[in-house]
């Protein structure tokens, strides 16, 4: 037992959690927390941001990048909902997020008094996008919850926990016994569920693994690596689980060869995945009769086609068991490595018959090393980037999920930035999306975090106006934007700006960003780029709005 204040409690807890980094914005509620983490300053950094969803932002990118938990600290009220955006981005995404959020005064909490950043029942809207979360009520309950998020966070999926923190709590002396951070440890996977799942791909003839973020998560990927040379059997990521095999393997697929493996495999096992595949999970022409399912959620197996064989567990756990199993029943099969090399090179050809997205996507990749990350968003590169952009290393290619959220790239980029100083990250954007966090170039250059931001400015939310252009008749409204000179915007913040036309501009301007290894942005001016989806479908074969505009 010490005696020392809430927020001294809070910050030594953490320190014992081995959080050697928070994202957070101060104010009145956070006071003596953060008057504890100056205290800290020498054990754990404080990332100060422009703005509350930059924050939760941050904690994702970097939570989902190292493997590590990430941490925001918000002010309630306006604080906290500005923040929820991230959290559910990262809910979304099933990462390791622990956001502490104030609170108003212990006396006044649901007395609707009207005090500054009241919200109604602010812990049951935290429930929306977090999977558990709790409120302090005296200093020595601080440890306790900290250990407790914490092994939450590591056990099941994992997706963002809360702890909420009234400023009397923090400001309170008392004695406090810190306790010890909680063991956490996999759950056992039933035996003899593996044993039917290694029996069904070991005798199938044309087995397939389908992989998602939940692979990453676990840490699994070298596991994911053996089990599909063990069956030589085509991976497909997700887009969340891009990666988890390097795109260098021939087993290593495109979410866009899903379709034409899925028509032939006879047996398949979906590992860490909701399985949706956009809407259909399965081709309704595939003749796939045997579905494994791997997850550590049970409620996801509700969600999409009946597996013939379920099993809850961690992806990591999982794969190792059936990589043990599967050797007795593992029949002969003739060689698919010519056939899935040129399966790879069809639809790498298909997917770059996208143009300009191709050209711009690979391009970065030519100059980005294998362990660079790139961070995509809700844009005509991002999405063609989804489908078609080499992925070399597990945690290097970050996704929005099925939140799609606007805006989320460039702060997530920040904080993978921040949770890998010696990587390169090269954050992609759309004009519109950009400008949602662009303040958040101040912490950029303040806290010397060397993301290279590339800007493609179309001077529209070009998704809605291609719309309103081919569905509603040419109705153009509000999907128009007035844009700064983002090269002198960039120089504004103290920040190399560059202006780059075309692939091969944007080559060189991002191969002497990453020479520098300073803060940058490099804008690319574009035109109207043609949907994917029509191109691929053969209604558009290629952008009709002539070469980047100037």
């Amino acid at each position: 037992m010490a005696v020392m204040t809430g927020g001294q409690a809070l910050v030594r807890a953490l320190i014992q959690e081995g959080i050697t980094t928070i994202f957070g914005l101060p104010g009145i509620q956070l006071d003596w927390a953060f008057d504890a983490l100056y205290e800290a300053r020498e054990t754990i950094r404080v990332i100060h941001t422009r703005h509350e969803q930059a924050t939760s932002y941050m904690a994702d990118g970097f939570a989902r990048t190292t493997g590590r938990v990430g941490v925001c600290l918000v002010v309630p009220g306006p604080g906290l909902l500005n923040a929820a955006a991230g959290l559910a981005t990262a809910y979304a995404c099933s990462s390791r997020v622990l956001c502490l959020t104030g609170q108003i005064g212990s006396d006044l909490i649901g007395l609707g008094r009207g005090v500054l950043h009241e919200i109604p029942e602010q812990l049951r809207l935290a429930g929306s996008f977090t999977r558990w979360a709790a409120r302090a009520t005296s200093p020595n309950e601080i440890p306790r919850l900290v250990h407790e998020a914490m092994r939450q966070l590591h056990t099941g999926r994992p997706r963002p926990v809360l702890i909420e923190i009234p400023p009397d709590v923090l400001q309170t002396t008392a004695s406090v016994d810190l306790g010890a951070p909680a063991a956490t440890m996999p759950a056992p996977v039933d035996p003899e569920l593996i044993d039917r799942a290694a029996r069904l791909l070991g005798t199938a003839t044309s087995p397939l693994i389908l992989a998602g973020g939940g692979v990453l998560a676990a840490g699994a990927w070298e596991e994911l690596r053996l089990l599909a040379e063990l069956l030589e059997a085509p991976v497909v990521m997700t887009s969340s689980g891009r990666g988890a095999l390097s795109d260098r393997h021939y087993l290593a697929q495109s979410p866009h060869a899903w379709p034409r493996l899925a028509r032939t495999a006879d047996a398949l096992l979906a590992v860490g995945t909701r399985f949706t595949m956009s809407t259909d999970p399965l081709p309704p022409d595939t003749r796939t009769h045997a579905v494994i399912r791997l997850d550590i959620d049970p409620a996801e197996f509700r969600r999409a086609a009946t597996p013939a064989v379920a099993i809850v567990g961690d992806a990591r756990v999982g794969l190792t068991q059936l990589i043990q199993r599967i050797p007795r029943y593992n029949r002969s099969r003739a060689s698919r490595r010519e056939e899935l090399l040129s399966l790879k090179s069809a639809v790498a050809a298909d997917l770059e018959r996208v143009q300009p997205q191709a050209a711009l996507a690979l391009a970065i990749r030519a100059e980005l090393p294998d362990n660079g990350i790139l961070v995509n968003e809700s844009t005509q590169v991002g999405y063609w980037a989804n489908l078609g952009f080499p992925v070399y290393a597990p945690r290097t290619f970050l996704t929005s999920g099925y939140q799609g959220t606007l805006g989320y790239g460039f702060p997530t980029a920040l904080g993978a930035r921040a949770g890998n100083p010696d990587r390169p990250v090269v954050s992609i954007n759309g004009d519109g999306g950009f400008l949602y966090n662009v303040q958040e170039l101040s912490t950029m250059v303040r806290h010397r975090l060397a993301v290279v931001a590339v800007v493609f400015d179309d001077g529209a939310y070009g998704n809605v106006r291609r719309i309103q252009q081919q569905e509603f008749g040419g109705h153009l409204i509000a999907s128009d934007l007035q844009n700064p000179d983002f090269v002198r915007l960039a120089e504004a913040f103290g920040i190399r700006g560059v202006r780059a036309e075309g692939p091969e501009g944007l080559r060189r301007a991002l191969r002497e960003a990453l020479r520098a290894g300073e803060p940058a942005l490099i804008a690319v001016p574009v035109g109207e780029m043609p949907r994917l989806r029509d191109v691929l479908a053969g209604r558009q074969t290629a952008s009709t709005a002539g070469p980047p505009r100037a």
